[in-house]
């Protein structure tokens, strides 16, 4: 018995367990913060449902509607058969953006209200690694969700619309020469990554922070400090620099792409990735959000329940 046991003892010896690998805990922990907040995907998704669902009643048109457009310049067809592309990609960006503001503000704020937090630090999990995971959905997880579905929402409009039209005995390269659907996705893909990633990282960042902060109403904590400089700068200097700077990081940074008026809408946004990437705004805004992330990992590791 005593040989048998210093045998196992021996071979267990002999083969320690292997070394956990050091991004397997943000892995993990993004698949969490997947599975708690399904949301993420699912609101895409039912916007994508209810976009498809109204499309229907414009399939219904469309023939009528290529007639139409025939006779019309070709500014005006480009902007009589796009429109319900350009409607659907705002409706799902639109849901993504609104559902990154209120994860990044419920993300830290939530787990501290309903206590698991006690047992996610219970966890081999550096509040580092927990935040940067959080941080990870809003910036990266949800604007690439977004494009997927708006990518599989467009495509299945896109060949609806062309057996709707062959059907009707009209041209179908009419309609995909109008819409150009490979350059709106690049121009899309584009602008999901240098608005909805790095021009909104500090908003988010700090929405994280203010999670991570607040005991209790974490929306008026997010919101009232931003509101009570602008009214003291109002009142104090008549001025509103500090109105003028949020309004400019909510809305987009102009300078990622430059607008012109020239047929079609996707042909002349040129992109104007260098006077992006030179743009001052751009990079204080990374470091401002850096110091957010950072903050937000101290402020977790020392926060209790709620």
């Amino acid at each position: 018995m005593n040989s048998a046991s210093n045998v196992m003892s021996e071979s267990l010896g002999s083969n320690p367990p292997a070394a956990l690998s050091p991004t397997r805990p943000f892995y993990w922990s993004v698949r969490r913060e997947l599975w708690e907040y399904r949301s993420v995907y699912l609101a895409p998704l039912a916007i994508a449902g209810v976009s498809l669902f109204g499309f229907l009643f414009v399939l219904a048109r469309l023939p009528h509607t290529m007639r139409s457009a025939m006779a019309l310049d070709a500014t005006h067809q480009h902007e009589a058969l796009i429109q319900p592309y350009e409607i659907v990609s705002a409706l799902i960006m639109g849901a993504a953006f609104i559902i990154s503001i209120f994860y990044s503000l419920d993300a830290l704020y939530g787990e501290r209200r309903d206590r698991s937090i006690l047992f996610w630090k219970s966890l081999p999990v550096s509040d580092l690694t927990a935040v940067l995971a959080k941080a990870t959905v809003s910036l990266l997880i949800l604007p690439a969700v977004a494009f997927v579905v708006t990518f599989v929402t467009e495509a299945i409009m896109l060949l609806l619309s062309s057996i709707a039209l062959l059907a009707n005995g009209l041209s179908v390269a009419a309609l995909w020469n109008n819409l150009e659907p490979f350059q709106a996705m690049t121009m899309l893909l584009y602008h999901l990554v240098t608005v909805h990633i790095f021009w909104y990282a500090p908003l988010y960042t700090w929405l994280l922070l203010i999670s991570a902060f607040a005991r209790r109403a974490p929306f008026l904590w997010a919101a009232l400090p931003p509101f009570a400089i602008f009214i003291f700068e109002k009142i104090a200097f008549h001025t509103s620099y500090f109105g003028a700077f949020l309004q400019d990081r909510i809305s987009g940074d102009r300078t990622a792409v430059k607008m012109g008026e020239d047929f079609p809408i996707p042909a002349h946004m040129h992109l104007t990735l260098v006077s992006f990437l030179a743009s001052p705004g751009l990079w204080l805004g990374l470091i401002a959000a850096a110091a957010f992330l950072f903050a937000a990992a101290r402020l977790r590791r020392y926060r209790g329940p709620v």
